[in-house]
C-alpha cells in the first residue's frame, strides 16, 4: 500500500471508529512501524484532518466528532448485511483481497450516523456465517497478489507443488477463482508461456515487480 493510500485508509479508519484507539493498533492493522503511524498521523494532522487524542479508558487518536464527508446513504440493515458478509469473506481467507475489504467495511461503517451504528452493533450480533474453513495463506502473499492484480503488474512466486518441490515462476495473473476453501489462481507462467493453476495456500512467497 502507498502512502497516501495508507494516510487515507487510517483516516477513514479512524472516522469509522466510536472510541479513540493508539499509535500501536495502527501500526499493527496497516503493517507499519509504531514510529510510521505516528508519523503518518501528524501528517493527517498537517493536512488539517481534525485528529485529537484523548487519554484515559476509550481514549487514544480519534477524529473530532464533528468531522464528516459527503455521506453514503446506507441504512443500517444494508450497512450489517454488508459488513457482516465482508467480515466472513476477510476471516475465511477466500481470497486474496481482505486488506481492500477491510478498507471498504471501514468506509460502509463511517457513512452511518451515531444512530444507524448503534443499531448496526445490535444487528451484527445477530448474523453469523458457517462455512469450510479455508486453507491457510499468507498475509503477505495475498497483498502481493492484490497489487498485482489490480496494477496489472508481473508476479515472482514460489511454489510447493503437489510433490513438496519448490520452484519460482514469473507469472501474470489471469483469473482467481474462489471454490469454497480453496482459492486457485489461474495464470501465464512468462517462462513456459503456457497457462498454470496454483493453489493460494502453496504459495510460499510473493512479490510484484518494479
Amino acid at each position: 500500500m502507498r502512502r497516501t493510500e495508507r494516510l487515507f485508509a487510517i483516516a477513514e479508519y479512524l472516522r469509522a471508529r466510536r472510541t479513540g484507539t493508539t499509535a500501536e493498533a495502527i501500526a499493527e492493522r496497516f503493517g507499519v512501524t509504531v514510529r510510521t503511524a505516528y508519523r503518518d498521523l501528524a501528517s493527517l494532522r498537517e493536512a488539517h484532518l481534525p485528529l485529537v487524542a484523548d487519554r484515559g479508558r476509550g481514549g487514544g487518536y480519534a477524529l473530532d466528532r464533528s468531522y464528516s464527508l459527503p455521506p453514503v446513504n446506507f441504512n443500517a440493515r444494508e450497512a450489517a448485511v454488508l459488513i457482516s458478509a465482508g467480515r466472513w469473506l476477510s476471516e475465511m481467507r477466500v481470497l486474496p483481497f481482505t486488506a481492500t475489504l477491510d478498507s471498504a467495511i471501514d468506509k460502509v461503517r463511517g457513512a452511518l450516523d451515531r444512530s444507524a451504528q448503534r443499531e448496526l452493533q445490535s444487528r451484527l450480533k445477530e448474523l453469523a456465517y458457517v462455512g469450510v474453513p479455508a486453507r491457510a495463506s499468507r498475509d503477505d502473499v495475498r497483498k502481493a497478489i492484490e497489487q498485482a492484480w489490480f496494477e496489472s503488474r508481473v508476479l515472482r512466486i514460489r511454489y510447493r507443488g503437489a510433490s513438496e518441490i519448490k520452484t519460482k515462476r514469473r507469472i501474470k495473473l489471469e483469473r482467481i477463482v474462489m471454490d469454497r476453501g480453496e482459492t486457485r489462481i489461474n495464470a501465464l507462467d512468462l517462462e513456459k508461456n503456457e497457462s498454470r493453476q496454483f493453489l493460494l495456500d502453496r504459495i510460499e512467497h510473493a512479490e510484484t515487480e518494479t
